[in-house]
């Protein structure tokens, strides 16, 4: 039996790569180009992430867009409203209901714009972000340069000796490097 499908524009984006990459820089673009087309937009970020601001998602190069901070990822269906372009910054730090929400929003016809981290420090794929990857219609690897050598990076490589999953941090904790580095890195025993 033939069922016809009904045209839904919902879809869902996720914008990867290292820190400072522009990834939040590239999700604000995205919603601020929404905003201009007259859609209304609800942007979201995990509550642990206060770096630069407790509500706004705010670029490394100090770009800020108003956003909702959210314990979890089921928060978001209840506060998402009537938004037609949801974002989501960050995405790596939610839990893996992050995808089950983003695929309902997009059931329902809204676009989600995620960014997030796409591998730890110790570049191993970060929490939800392959699953997130694997449901998107497009996926956009965006990346920093390497501080060592000028290649594109390939990880975040944090400088502090601690060994916790999550520490929020900046230049004084991560920088940018490529694969060569990092596993120079890696074979020097210094990861």
């Amino acid at each position: 039996m033939f069922i016809e499908c009904t045209k839904n524009t919902g879809r869902i984006e996720v914008i990867c790569g290292s820190m400072f990459s522009g990834k939040t820089e590239e999700l604000i673009r995205r919603m601020r180009r929404a905003v201009f087309a007259n859609l209304e937009v609800k942007i979201f970020k995990p509550q642990i992430d206060v770096r630069y601001s407790a509500t706004n998602v705010v670029s490394h190069d100090a770009h800020a867009i108003e956003s909702t901070p959210v314990a979890s990822s089921a928060e978001i269906l209840s506060l998402v409203g009537t938004a037609r372009v949801v974002g989501i910054d960050e995405a790596q730090f939610f839990d893996e209901g992050i995808v089950e929400v983003a695929q309902e929003l997009a059931a329902r016809g809204v676009r989600v714009i995620a960014a997030g981290l796409d591998m730890d420090y110790l570049g191993k794929p970060f929490g939800p972000m392959p699953a997130l990857m694997a449901v998107a219609e497009d996926v956009a690897k965006v990346h920093a340069i390497c501080v060592r050598c000028g290649d594109l990076a390939y990880v975040s490589h944090r400088l502090s000796k601690s060994d916790k999953l999550v520490e929020l941090g900046e230049k004084d904790i991560y920088e940018p490097i490529c694969r060569a580095c990092f596993n120079a890195l890696k074979k020097a025993g210094k990861l």
